[in-house]
């Protein structure tokens, strides 16, 4: 400060000696010390600091405190209410896999039951349906042999007379004689039973 009223002077003109106001605002002042620091400044500065500390300790005391104290406590019963309902969910999601699970096996035993019944149903009725088809062919076949028998006893009736034609034929042919039918079929009878 000195040099800045040293500065001032000099810039002044030589016969002016009219006092700056550089000069008079530092003389002002009391001479250039920081107010804070000056020890007649202390008492007053310790009564406002513990006013103000008074005075942010009733307002953080009674305000602020309080109301951040709410704000977490509302958290933490949010927080633990939402962990219970996390909970309840859980468990319910639970039961419904194992009531699932539960409904799957008696889903399944009962296909397999229904498998089961139609596949012996089915059995039944092939067995059933076999059965009368064997029976409609064994009374084919009985029928057909009952024919075939017909056929064999009527064809073996007629053999007799087929041969002893043929047999005249032949000798006719051989000989030039003609033999009556009832000679050829005598013989026809000796030669069958030896």
């Amino acid at each position: 400060m000195a040099n800045i009223v040293l500065a001032a002077e000099e810039a002044a003109p030589h016969g002016a000696h009219e006092p700056s106001t550089t000069q008079t605002s530092v003389e002002h002042h009391g001479g250039g010390e920081f107010p804070p620091f000056q020890t007649e400044n202390f008492v007053p500065q310790l009564v406002w600091l513990a006013l103000t500390f008074g005075l942010l300790y009733l307002l953080m005391s009674r305000i602020a405190l309080p109301r951040i104290g709410s704000i977490l406590h509302d958290r933490e019963s949010r927080i633990e209410s939402d962990l219970i309902a996390s909970r309840e969910l859980q468990e319910k999601a639970q039961e419904a896999a194992a009531a699932h699970d539960e409904t799957l096996r008696v889903t399944k035993a009962q296909a397999q039951d229904i498998g089961r019944a139609a596949q012996q149903q089915a059995a039944t009725e092939t067995a059933t349906r076999r059965a009368s088809e064997e029976a409609a062919f064994a009374e084919k076949v009985a029928a057909a042999e009952t024919q075939i028998l017909a056929a064999k006893s009527e064809a073996l009736s007629n053999v007799e007379t087929i041969a002893t034609e043929a047999a005249g034929a032949i000798l006719e042919k051989l000989t030039g004689a003609r033999f009556a039918a009832e000679t050829l079929q005598g013989e026809y009878r000796n030669i069958k039973a030896s």
